[in-house]
């Protein structure tokens, strides 16, 4: 499974690149004004600022909602950089636009997902993501990692090529869920990857192996 975390923060990027797991990233326009980064230029540059951290794939996200919009915006993105990979709204028009991507050669990732009907129309539109967001769902009562299981069903019953990138993903436990379900991605906080290095036993058997090897030395 691949690691990608969901910021626009370029020192968290940089501190997961260090970690030496990160496969790539994913950004929103929510996150991008987290980090009070506004203005259309500025945003651009931010999106090269971070294709020049990290090696893999980076989402960046279309604002328009309508075809030639998006398609303007896709191809604006796509020409930044050769990781950028275009997110696009899962909308009728956002289907559409999926296909002109596609056919272009352009790569893609459809967000917003939220169901198995969602999944199959974004792969038959040649998406080389789908993003179902699991936390959403959890937040109104609704198994989001069963989504995960749903979609691997359907995608494997039918040799799609587009990945399962599970997104909205906000703890560690997400995280082992998502790689049980099979999904190919997930993306999720800092915090939910460094969360895989604690254990209990881990922090014992150290301190052990430490304070033992200073009585003999």
């Amino acid at each position: 499974m691949k690691f990608f975390i969901d910021t626009a923060n370029l020192d968290q990027i940089r501190e997961a690149q260090a970690l030496g797991v990160l496969d790539g990233v994913t950004t929103n326009p929510s996150l991008m004004a987290k980090e009070g980064i506004t203005g259309r230029n500025n945003i651009l540059k931010h999106y090269v600022d971070i294709c020049s951290i990290v090696d893999g794939d980076v989402s960046a996200e279309v604002i328009a909602t309508d075809f030639d919009g998006m398609v303007k915006e896709g191809e604006e993105l796509a020409d930044l950089h050769e990781q950028i990979v275009v997110k696009v709204p899962m909308i009728k028009d956002g289907v559409k636009a999926l296909k002109y991507f596609g056919d272009k050669g352009i790569r893609t990732n459809c967000t917003l997902v939220f169901s198995p009907g969602q999944a199959l129309l974004a792969a038959k539109a040649g998406a080389t993501y789908v993003s179902p967001f699991i936390g959403r769902l959890d937040d109104i009562s609704t198994d989001g990692l069963n989504l995960i299981g749903e979609i691997r069903h359907i995608y494997d019953n039918y040799a799609f090529e587009t990945q399962i990138l599970a997104a909205s993903v906000r703890h560690t436990m997400h995280v082992i869920d998502c790689a049980k379900f099979g999904a190919d991605v997930m993306t999720g906080p800092l915090s939910s990857i460094e969360g895989l290095l604690k254990h209990p036993l881990t922090d014992i058997g150290l301190e052990k192996f430490l304070a033992d090897y200073k009585k003999g030395n």
